[in-house]
């Protein structure tokens, strides 16, 4: 989801001061002379937070439309959300790869996970009574929490915390993959896989789900440092899609992930 997130990594841009590990790092004297250049953009193109937060409201807007239509028609299209979330992932790596930001990509990925979100939700929430209200409420909280602290200057990104973010990242996604490939192949029969397994009567779900919601919000922290970086270094003001895009990944992982959690308590 985020590995100082690929949403912001591949931009110049976004690239650290702090010497936070970005792919296309480059120093503050050569942003200068990039946006010095006849090519930069006016005074009135150029990013700002306040543009980025209104494009990530929009985007998310669209999410919950999508999803809401989503939980209706999850009773009589079962699958919808699958195909949703596979075209989803595809958007999603499309926006990740493309060098120019693209707000109609953005907003299209906004849609089909909307839809995927919706009908996961609707899944879970079937099995697990009000799981949905639960997580929902919890996603608030982290994202809120973690912005307050973020505007108060009390949290910030560091080289030494991002690395250590990175490799619980690599971690975190090839247990994934293992317990995906355990589940589908029959080698295990547990409702979550590994994640069911019960380490001293807790189940190692929730363990890993605590430090998950950690690392999403250390996610959270690194995506609004590189808006305000590429505010602050006058990104062209398309780049504002890609700041929506990254806050919106990280959420959508924290609300999933928040979600198996609660269900795990009811399992």
């Amino acid at each position: 989801m985020a590995l100082n997130n690929p949403a912001f990594s591949r931009d110049a841009a976004f690239s650290s001061r702090g010497g936070i590990a970005v792919a296309n790092q480059v120093s503050n004297q050569q942003l200068n002379d990039m946006y010095n250049q006849e090519s930069a953009p006016a005074s009135g193109d150029v990013m700002t937070v306040e543009d980025t937060i209104a494009k990530t409201v929009g985007a998310f807007a669209l999410l919950v439309v999508g999803a809401g239509l989503s939980w209706m028609l999850v009773p009589a299209f079962p699958l919808l959300w699958i195909g949703a979330g596979l075209i989803g992932f595809v958007l999603a790596l499309v926006n990740i790869f493309k060098k120019q930001p693209s707000g109609a990509l953005v907003l299209t990925y906004a849609a089909f996970e909307g839809l995927f979100v919706g009908g996961i939700s609707r899944v879970f929430e079937n099995a697990y009574g009000g799981v949905v209200s639960q997580a929902v409420i919890a996603t608030v909280v982290v994202v809120g929490v973690t912005l307050a602290l973020f505007a108060s200057g009390k949290i910030r990104a560091s080289k030494k915390a991002t690395k250590v973010f990175m490799i619980a990242m690599i971690g975190y996604v090839v247990f994934s993959l293992v317990n995906f490939v355990m589940m589908i192949t029959g080698a295990t029969d547990n409702a979550f896989g590994l994640r069911s397994a019960e380490i001293f009567g807790i189940p190692f779900g929730l363990i890993l789900g605590v430090l998950v919601v950690i690392m999403a919000a250390y996610s959270l922290v690194l995506d609004f440092d590189f808006i305000q970086r590429g505010a602050n270094n006058r990104a062209p003001r398309a780049f504002g899609w890609k700041g929506a895009f990254g806050i919106m990944v990280t959420v959508i992982w924290l609300y999933l992930e928040l979600l198996r959690m609660f269900a795990l308590t009811r399992d």
